[in-house]
């Protein structure tokens, strides 16, 4: 039987406990950002600004050198279980930090919070469990909880800092990620795909394969640059927020909250449009030079309050819609059995992104002041405009789902493993994931094809070609 709906509910639980996981992870290091180098005044041995930058950096630096090595694992092991593992020393650097108030034990305690890099593995999971044309909306999800998770960062950090300090935010970001497991566990549904068992022996696309990829590699210096850009000017944003707003720190949270709500409420009308009329390539260039203009503003108009505010509005308009694109772009051009391998380098990219933003945004705001920084943020922005005009729109996908008529082949995933090759075999068909859980089948086929549809129903149980 086929089935004809919007985003399902098992893809709507899908997204929205993922993307609640994935918040926990940027809650994890937004969380300290504002209060961090004021408590690190506390600590004995008075610990240098270089110490405090390195505690704040390393969950970047450990972030970058893992999220490959987890993307790699979970093609290999299955999404969950790298997903457990990295939870589990989420939860335990977070604890180390959290008991000691040395520097040291605290920068190693960061380094093995990041160290547990299940960005990749997750959005990886959301694709294994979306069809084509629903992932952008999956995707906005895990944007939009990313803003609010910033936004609320802003606003909870010093009241969770009077109430528990630093210490207590450590440990309640480490529970939090042990809870975080049994969401996994109990809340997110277990895709079965075939594809990736040792039944089928069907060798993944190398490495080096997904490296010189020429499509794969403009999204992922998009993601560095947009993540680099962000770091660079989100050094000089909070000072010119105080200098040309008056605005205590404390206050901030007033500037964002507002302009990251109203952005969204932008965003969605153009992500909707964007999958409704195949407009995806135009959007999300479009976006780029929106962000262009940002930079712009930003260096022309960062002494001037609200003209401050009206770049934030137009930075976060075109970061949210490039956020929320660059990874569904990714799980679409990707080779199937190698998503999670391609989605571990484009978040190691992003990482090295937010690391070496960081590092040449303060390095320019020292040497030139801000307009120095937003001079780079917007050749970083120009260099990525110049790589996207060239790339290719993506693919016209489109996802069926069945029902699995046939309930004796839930029982034998050898059986599955054979009927999943005979829907690859029909014509128009490009991917097929078998999800044993909900006895369905999702089939990604070419919207510019007829598909027929009475063979795939056939194969999975229904009597001459006509759904039961």
């Amino acid at each position: 039987m086929k089935i004809e709906q919007g985003m399902t509910p098992l893809e709507i639980r899908s997204s929205l406990s993922l993307a609640s996981i994935f918040g926990l992870r940027m809650l994890g290091m937004f969380l300290i950002l504002p209060i961090f180098a004021i408590y690190a005044e506390s600590l004995p041995g008075s610990p240098s600004a270089f110490q405090v930058g390195l505690a704040l950096g390393s969950y970047g630096l450990t972030q970058a050198l893992f999220q490959l090595p987890f993307g790699m694992l979970s093609d290999r092991y299955g999404r969950k279980n790298i997903i457990y593992i990295g939870l589990l020393l989420f939860a335990l650097g977070s604890f180390v930090s959290g008991y000691s108030d040395d520097i040291n034990i605290i920068i190693l305690g960061r380094a093995i919070q990041g160290a547990g890099a299940i960005s990749a593995a997750i959005t990886a999971l959301v694709a294994d469990l979306t069809r084509d044309e629903h992932r952008t909306k999956a995707m906005a999800m895990i944007g939009a909880t990313i803003g609010i998770t910033f936004a609320l960062s802003l606003m909870g950090a010093p009241v969770l800092n009077h109430l528990i300090g630093v210490p207590g935010i450590f440990m309640l970001t480490g529970f939090l990620s042990l809870s975080a497991i049994l969401v996994v566990r109990f809340v997110v549904p277990t895709p079965l795909n075939i594809n990736t068992s040792k039944t089928l022996k069907e060798p993944a696309p190398s490495f080096k394969s997904i490296l010189k990829n020429k499509e794969l590699s403009r999204l992922n210096f998009g993601i560095f640059a947009l993540h680099a850009a962000q770091m660079a000017m989100f050094i000089v944003v909070p000072i010119a927020l105080a200098t040309s707003g008056g605005m205590d720190v404390n206050q901030h949270w007033k500037v964002y909250l507002p302009v990251l709500l109203s952005s969204f409420v932008f965003m969605v009308p153009i992500i909707i449009l964007s999958e409704k009329f195949n407009r995806a390539k135009l959007v999300f260039i479009s976006s780029i030079f929106l962000m262009l203009i940002a930079q712009l503003m930003f260096g022309i108009l960062i002494n001037v309050f609200w003209g401050l505010v009206a770049s934030l509005f137009v930075y976060f308009v075109a970061f949210n819609v490039l956020e929320a694109s660059l990874p569904s772009l990714i799980s679409k051009i990707a080779p199937p059995s190698a998503k999670g391998t391609a989605i571990g380098v484009y978040n190691t990219c992003q990482s090295l992104g937010v690391f070496f933003g960081g590092l040449l945004g303060g390095l320019l705001a020292d040497v030139g002041g801000s307009f120095s920084v937003f001079s780079f943020c917007a050749i970083l922005m120009t260099l990525w405009v110049g790589f996207a005009l060239s790339m290719k729109a993506p693919p016209a996908i489109k996802t069926l789902m069945f029902m699995i008529q046939n309930k004796s082949l839930l029982k034998s995933p050898k059986q599955l493993a054979t009927v999943q090759q005979k829907l690859k075999k029909i014509k128009g068909v490009r991917d097929v994931l078998i999800l044993l859980e909900e006895g369905k089948v999702m089939v990604k086929v070419n919207k510019h094809e007829t598909i027929h549809e009475a063979s795939i129903i056939r194969l999975l149980g229904g009597k001459h070609g006509v759904s039961e």
